[in-house]
Order: C-alpha cells, then structure tokens, then sequence
C-alpha cells in the first residue's frame, strides 16, 4: 500500500522521507551555535515559540561543508524533542510504495540513515529515517 513521502534535495541527492516524520518545513532563521555540541549540531534556533535543535545533514552524513549553507529544514519531533533537519530543497509530497534497500551500495552516511527505496518515473530515490541524523539517535533509529 502507497504511502506519503516528501521529496528533498539532500547534498545534491534527491531523498524520500515518509510524512509521518514530517511535523512542517520552514526557513530557518538565525542559528545559534552550542559549545561542546556534536559537530551535526549547528545550534539553536527560535520556530514558532519553541526552540529547536539545528541538525546540519552533511556534516551527520560524514560528507564536506556545502559552500552555501541551506536554510531550509524538516522539522521532526524524536522523543520529545524538535529537531530542524537542514535541506538543500524540497520537491514534491506524493504516494509511494516503500521497497527494499537490497543490493543498494551506499556510503557509510547514508547507508547509515536509509530505509528503503521509493521509484519515481523509473528512478530509484533513496527514503531515509530522520532519527539516524539526530546525535544519540543512531542505533534507535536502527
């Protein structure tokens, strides 16, 4: 049975990312930085009464620094907390069948954060789970 996944841009990839994981997206605004914190962790930022911790993807997917940082972000809610995961863009919210990753060759990050895969016009767009980007989340995600 089709479920809902938002389409992102991510690093220059595009990904699936399953509604329900998806609280909003929304522009980030100023981020301030946190002492001592994960090096995912871009900081803090003020959304809408609330503060949320700013997860920076590619420094959490092992990958460089984008020479311009995103400002847009998912937000999700993981254990009672609000995270803004940063997106390069976003595309489309439409159904799709979940399939299985087997025989997917990725890099430690993303195999890391994938679930599955999704087709969309014949090409294999990777779903990832937002939790495997939240520092500590990881091995719960898994």
């Amino acid at each position: 049975m089709p479920q809902l996944f938002l389409i992102a841009q991510l690093a220059g990839r595009a990904v699936a990312i399953e509604s329900g994981q998806v609280e909003s997206v929304v522009d980030i605004g100023a981020v301030v930085p946190v002492p001592c914190a994960d090096r995912q962790v871009r900081g803090l930022a003020a959304l809408r009464s609330r503060v949320v911790t700013v997860i920076d993807t590619r420094a959490a997917l092992g990958l460089p620094p984008a020479e311009v940082q995103a400002t847009r972000a998912v937000i999700t809610h993981v254990e009672g907390h609000h995270y803004a995961i940063m997106v390069d863009s976003l595309e489309d919210v439409a159904p799709f069948d979940l399939l299985p990753m087997a025989g997917v060759l990725l890099d430690a990050g993303w195999r890391a954060t994938g679930c599955g895969i999704i087709e969309r016009d014949g090409e294999p767009i990777l779903a990832i789970d937002l939790r495997a980007l939240v520092p500590g989340l990881s091995a719960i995600a898994a």
